[in-house]
């Protein structure tokens, strides 16, 4: 039995290692010129696609966990989002806004981001070249990446959304203070991988 439990705590923080890695791989980008930020929607000039970057995550204040490790961004100022889109890296720092939010949503259903926490929201425009694109989107105080593949059309603007799913506690039920799980990923409302 020690044995299995001495290898599962391997396996994990073998993965972990592995994620940070690649994180900080993704944070260090060899190219300049495959996107640009803008502050608002402007005519999109012919071969070019305007996308609207729109991430959120909630965490818990500061203190919250005796323990915590002083490296973690949460419920603190400047919480990072990377994105590193075709070999062009930045990390976008948020500063949240502390909220309080009832259990149940308007529809009668258990909210998880339930109660005081920090609310980090990301909105950022960005300009590149229509066509087919690989985004690489982390949170490094969270240990955590995806990466996808977009298509944007000829001088459209688009919306890319990235919506948290939080783990589920002891009881089964999910909440930002288990921790981010997963993303799903929508491009103008529609599922990607599910875009016809």
């Amino acid at each position: 039995m020690k044995y299995i439990v001495l290898t599962v705590i391997w396996a994990v923080l073998a993965s972990c290692s592995t994620v940070s890695k690649e994180i900080k791989t993704k944070a260090h980008g060899e190219k300049v010129d495959v996107f640009r930020e803008v502050k608002e929607w402007e005519v999109v000039p012919q071969g070019f696609a305007d996308l609207m970057i729109k991430a959120s995550i909630k965490t818990h204040l500061e203190g919250h966990y005796l323990l915590e490790l002083k490296k973690t961004f949460h419920g603190k100022p400047g919480y990072p989002f990377l994105i590193n889109l075709g070999g062009q890296a930045t990390t976008w720092k948020v500063d949240g806004q502390q909220e309080v939010m009832p259990d149940y949503d308007k529809k009668g259903r258990r909210n998880p981001e339930r109660g005081e926490g920090m609310k980090y929201i990301l909105e950022k425009r960005i300009r590149l070249k229509a066509g087919s694109h690989k985004i690489f989107f982390g949170l490094p105080s969270e240990n955590y990446f995806k990466e996808i593949e977009i298509t944007l059309k000829d001088r459209h603007q688009h919306i890319l959304e990235f919506k948290p799913i939080y783990r589920t506690s002891r009881r089964n039920v999910p909440g930002f203070l288990s921790g981010v799980k997963e993303f799903e990923v929508f491009l103008d409302g529609i599922a990607v991988g599910q875009q016809p």
